[in-house]
């Protein structure tokens, strides 16, 4: 099997014979998805707008990026929006992700990365079917400290942030039920094409479904014992062995350790470093598949103080400029010259 290196050289060098200019020809579509249903706590709302406040677009740009910024979503009130067994809040959380899937499947057809800002984890629903119409099967990596992978009926909350992978994958589709708005999902991603990345807070039932569909997962155990490096370069041969597929990321700011992202709805201890979060984006990104993101679950609300906050949204930043070359040696535009005196 070759490497995850030889890989990324080959990625490397077909992009760059067809993009003299290789960097410069990133190019990403932001989404604002400003949309809390999917779990209980208020705030979770405003992630969008902080994340673009803290500087991103022109961030994005100065290394290079094309970016197009499609803008804040809106989404229609549910009035009578009833519990559907446990599960909470279904017809806003439906009716939200198609919003959100056409909106996606139209950043790709306009050919950028998609970028999506939420908002809560419920949204990856809409942001990785509205990829997967538009570009067909995709690798998944999930970088997160808990699976998001009960089905509605293994849910202990009955919170849908907690669940939208299992709406997602073709091996659950029979232990999901009916669900009034969410008709229109058709599950479009393979168990053997999900890496999860992080893990610290498994539900019983998720542990028992990704034992029983045998998802690759890497928890903090792994990360602790192989190094985060390893675990990219398993991850990416383990993606690659097949067909290359281009990647979804998934990232829920609560995969990082809580004492550097505090302000989020359910930290949990013993997370991610910066470093190993931020080495997670610049490996995908050298693949050269990267080709849809989510930043999720940043809530100023959760934060203790002003300084929580910062850092937290400070961190996504930096984890999507990972996401789009942003390199901690530096970077150089390709056709930098030294001033002559």
């Amino acid at each position: 099997m070759r490497s995850a290196r030889t890989l990324q050289q080959l990625a490397l060098s077909v992009s760059r014979r067809h993009h003299h200019h290789h960097h410069q020809e990133r190019s990403a579509g932001i989404i604002g998805a400003p949309f809390s249903k999917g779990q209980p706590r208020g705030g979770v709302e405003s992630g969008p707008d902080l994340i673009r406040a803290a500087g991103l677009l022109q961030r994005l740009q100065e290394q290079g990026c094309a970016v197009k910024d499609y803008g804040n979503l809106t989404f229609e009130e549910v009035a009578d929006d009833e519990p559907v067994g446990q599960v909470k809040r279904v017809r806003a959380v439906g009716g939200a992700n198609q919003r959100l899937s056409e909106a996606v499947r139209a950043v790709k057809k306009d050919g950028r990365t998609s970028v999506m800002l939420g908002g809560d984890h419920s949204l990856a629903i809409g942001s990785i079917h509205g990829h997967s119409a538009a570009v067909g099967e995709l690798s998944v990596v999930w970088v997160d400290a808990h699976a998001d992978i009960n089905t509605p009926l293994t849910s202990p909350t009955g919170n849908i942030h907690g669940q939208p992978m299992s709406y997602l994958l073709h091996e659950l589709h029979a232990k999901v039920p009916v669900l009034p708005n969410f008709s229109w999902i058709k599950p479009c991603v393979s168990a053997k094409d999900l890496v999860y990345i992080g893990l610290r807070d498994v539900d019983p039932g998720e542990h028992y479904i990704l034992k029983l569909l045998g998802v690759k997962v890497f928890s903090m155990s792994e990360v602790d014992k192989l190094g985060v490096a390893r675990v990219m370069e398993e991850t990416c041969d383990y993606l690659s062995a097949r067909v290359k597929k281009p990647i979804h990321l998934s990232y829920d700011i609560d995969a990082i350790d809580p004492s550097v992202t505090p302000a989020t709805g359910t930290p949990v201890v013993g997370g991610l470093t910066y470093r190993e979060g931020v080495y997670i984006t610049e490996h995908l990104c050298q693949t050269g598949l990267l080709s849809g993101v989510d930043l999720v679950e940043v809530n100023p609300l959760r934060g203790q103080t002003e300084q929580d906050v910062r850092s937290t949204v400070s961190t996504a930043v930096d984890l999507l400029l990972g996401c789009f070359g942003r390199r901690r040696e530096g970077n150089h535009p390709t056709d930098y010259l030294l001033p002559e005196p």
